[in-house]
Formats: C-alpha cells, structure tokens, sequence
C-alpha cells in the first residue's frame, strides 16, 4: 500500500467517517474512493487539495510527503 493510500484510510478511520460519506464528498464512487485506499488508483489534483481541506492537512502531509528537497 503507498503512502497516500495507508494515510487516507488511517485518516478516515481516526475520525470515524465511512467511505460512503467520502465518496459523497468527492462526488465518486464508493468503489472509486475504495479504491484510492486500495492503492489502486490515485485520485486528480482536485480531489487531493478537497481531501486535504476536509482532513485540515497538507498536500505533503496526505501524501507521505516529508522533509526538505535536496
């Protein structure tokens, strides 16, 4: 599992929210978003900074992103 796709689930799962709900949100699947906690597919730019905002994180944050560029 990639980083995004472990730290999406670890997100949701903290706060007690269901796929569904998030799906709604996004405006996706079920099956779609279950698949971004899948690892399978990634979902566009919009849907990260969406998820971000609803999370209150960081795209870096989301994503697995840590320290400074080299």
């Amino acid at each position: 599992m990639n980083h995004f796709a472990k730290n999406l689930k670890e997100l949701r799962t903290k706060q007690r929210i269901y796929q569904r709900e998030l799906a709604e949100y996004l405006d996706v699947s079920v099956t779609t978003y279950q698949n971004y906690e899948k690892g399978i597919h990634e979902p566009n730019i919009d849907k990260l900074i969406a998820l971000a905002d609803y999370f209150k994180v960081t795209l870096d944050e989301l994503v697995g992103r840590s320290g400074a560029c080299d």
